[in-house]
């Protein structure tokens, strides 16, 4: 490409910077001051899309119908995000933090589902923008000034911002909390009206992120997931709460990618370099960077300590006889399901599918509750052992059960290389970081189609003879039985008791002599072998795999079966596992929205159990408890 060729796709840069601070503006504002993992945020801008969309259709044969409908947009998004606030978000204010991200993962079911029922299933194209569907001459080129629009509107919305967060009270109520919200609500501050403001501009902010994308962009299904991903990114980088870090960071990864697209392929020393593949990982490896070496952002500030508001973890304890008890019986009674076959032909499948999940969900729960450590790409370690097992079958030729064996070992070392980095951060950065981590994975494996297949996947991968049928059902059984016995040997160890000390008070155990860092890092090695077994599993199980087993969908699914479950409970993974399972299994089979139904049953669950099932089963147990000891003694509880 000439060089007029690359300073317009750098021109090109800048437009996509503008739509991509916009989105993340408003993200930005709801992290900083909330502190919630908002997931959907990406739903908000896909709505955007599409009632300007609706809108547009009606009124926007004129300019200012045009720009009508986008406002009008932006406003009822705003007003949407409002309303969740008040009936939602209120409520679990008090659970754990991450508990938050749960009921905000059923929102985005819940919105996709609407999206599709309300517009259907096919990508909407809306209308060009009425009087700037021309071009100018720059450069030597031909360039659209729907583009121009968009490369001044992001400095426009910056300044705005930065008037209202600098030059009115509410403004500085927003930048108080960003630092200290516990503080302003001792100060006297209406906290739940100033969440709701929040959420209102941001959601605001989203929407119209989204609909001044409709000359540009279809609106489709699929766009929630991948803006809240590239979202994320943004305010990581450019630091949580800062807005002018999240136009930084935005313009940054917007040029970046395009510089990308317009080297091309370039030939280095014989080899080709096909620079615009990059622009699928180029933003993840940017907050790669920018975490390891300024961990709070560009522009940020280092995160002060949070007051969480939920009550503090009580200390593990061994299994109960009735525990154990109830344990034996429900590994009983998955032991005779494929005796059952004939008059219950689906459940050894479903079953089996649990099984893989309580794994999965076991490994995740290993490092975000004994060793406090979130993750939001834990996918990567799943993805990477189930295709160790396909590879290793497919080209290494291997046997299979040789192949199951081996296979979790390359989920240990992602994990090992992924944990030398992430350990070093805490809270939401190490997530974040996890997150990049994963999305350089999935980028990988999505691209390199000589080796591992591309978005095809690899298929025929099925157990040996020896393992087929229910031999294989019973051998899933085995590991994911045995798996759960280790996994709680482990944390009643010396090793288990020095992540829950690193966990609860780094301080004082490094003042012990516990490498906090190091039991970290060996965590998620730990973390990732298990979940490169579940992978393994996964890939014998369904015969084929593809890059969507790393995909942010799949990491999503452990943390909700992990915090469905409960944190704070060693059973709350397994729990977890089996409930999302099912629930998701049912709501397939009940109708065509099911994702709305999951959403709506796991929103339920989050109000009525905000400990998570498992957590709630021991709370009713505790109480039983000490009902029975008072009632012995006579005493008043």
């Amino acid at each position: 490409m000439d060089l007029t060729g690359f300073l317009a796709q750098l021109l090109n840069g800048l437009a996509e910077a503008s739509s991509l601070f916009l989105v993340a503006a408003g993200l930005s504002l709801i992290f900083g001051v909330t502190r919630i993992v908002n997931f959907a945020h990406g739903s908000l801008y896909m709505l955007g899309l599409y009632v300007a969309y609706s809108i547009v259709e009606r009124i926007g044969a004129t300019p200012l119908g045009f720009w009508a409908g986008v406002l009008l947009a932006a406003l009822a998004v705003g007003a949407l995000g409002a309303l969740l606030e008040i009936v939602l978000l209120r409520r679990i204010y008090r659970a754990p933090e991450l508990f938050q991200l749960l009921a905000t993962f059923a929102l985005v079911l819940i919105i996709n589902d609407a999206t599709l029922w309300l517009w259907g299933p096919e990508d909407l194209l809306g209308r060009r923008a009425p009087g700037l569907t021309g071009a100018v001459m720059l450069l030597g080129r031909l360039y659209p000034v729907y583009n121009l629009v968009l490369i001044a509107l992001g400095p426009l919305v910056l300044l705005l911002m930065w008037l209202l967060l600098t030059r009115t009270r509410w403004g500085t109520l927003v930048r108080a909390a960003t630092q200290d919200r516990e503080m302003l609500g001792a100060l006297g501050v209406n906290q739940a009206w100033l969440f709701t403001g929040v959420f209102a501009l941001g959601a605001m902010l989203a929407g119209l992120g989204g609909a001044v994308q409709l000359p540009r962009e279809a609106a489709s299904l699929g766009l929630d997931l991948r803006a809240i991903g590239e979202a994320f990114v943004i305010v990581v980088v450019g630091g949580m709460g800062s807005i002018p870090g999240a136009y930084a960071a935005a313009l940054l990864i917007a040029e970046i990618k395009a510089m990308c697209i317009g080297l091309g392929t370039v030939t280095v020393a014989g080899m080709e370099l096909a620079f615009p593949k990059m622009t699928l990982v180029a933003e993840f490896a940017v907050m790669a960077l920018v975490l390891v070496f300024r961990p709070w952002g560009l522009l940020g500030r280092p995160q002060a300590a949070t007051r969480n508001l939920a009550p503090p973890e009580a200390p593990l304890r061994p299994a109960t006889p009735a525990l154990k008890a109830l344990g034996l019986g429900v590994l009983l009674a998955l032991a005779l399901l494929p005796r059952l076959t004939p008059w219950f032909p689906y459940a050894p499948v479903l079953a089996l599918d649990v099984l893989i999940a309580a794994l999965y969900a076991l490994s995740l729960h290993f490092i975000m509750g004994p060793a406090g450590m979130h993750s939001f790409g834990h996918a990567a370690y799943f993805g990477l052992g189930a295709y160790g097992a396909a590879l290793l079958l497919k080209s290494a030729a291997l046997p299979m059960p040789l192949a199951l064996a081996l296979a979790p070992l390359a989920g240990g070392v992602g994990a090992l290389l992924c944990g030398w980095f992430c350990v070093r951060l805490t809270g939401v950065y190490l997530a974040m970081l996890t997150l990049a981590f994963a999305q350089i994975v999935w980028s990988v494996v999505f691209q390199w189609d000589g080796y591992t297949g591309g978005s095809n996947g690899i298929v025929g991968i099925w157990p040996a003879d020896v393992l087929s049928g229910d031999r294989y059902y019973y051998l899933a059984l085995a590991l994911a039985a045995g798996g759960t016995v280790l996994l709680r040997r482990v944390l009643f160890s010396p090793f288990g008791l020095a992540m829950r000390a690193g966990r609860d008070s780094p301080l004082r155990a490094e003042a012990a002599g516990i490498a906090v860092k190091r039991v970290q890092w060996a965590a998620f090695v730990v973390a990732g072998v298990y979940a490169g077994l579940a992978g393994a599993l996964a890939a014998f199980s369904k015969g084929s795999i593809g890059p969507d087993m790393i995909g942010i969908g799949k990491s999503v699914d452990a943390l909700v079966m992990v915090l469905l479950g409960g944190v704070q409970t060693l059973a709350g993974p397994l729990a977890g596992a089996a409930a999302y399972t099912v629930l998701q299994d049912m709501a397939i089979r009940a109708t065509d929205y099911w994702r709305a139904l999951l959403g709506l049953a796991i929103l339920l669950l989050v109000l009525a159990f905000p400990q998570g099932i498992a957590g709630y089963a021991a709370r009713l147990a505790g109480l039983a408890r000490l009902h029975r000891a008072t009632k012995r003694t006579g005493a008043t509880p």
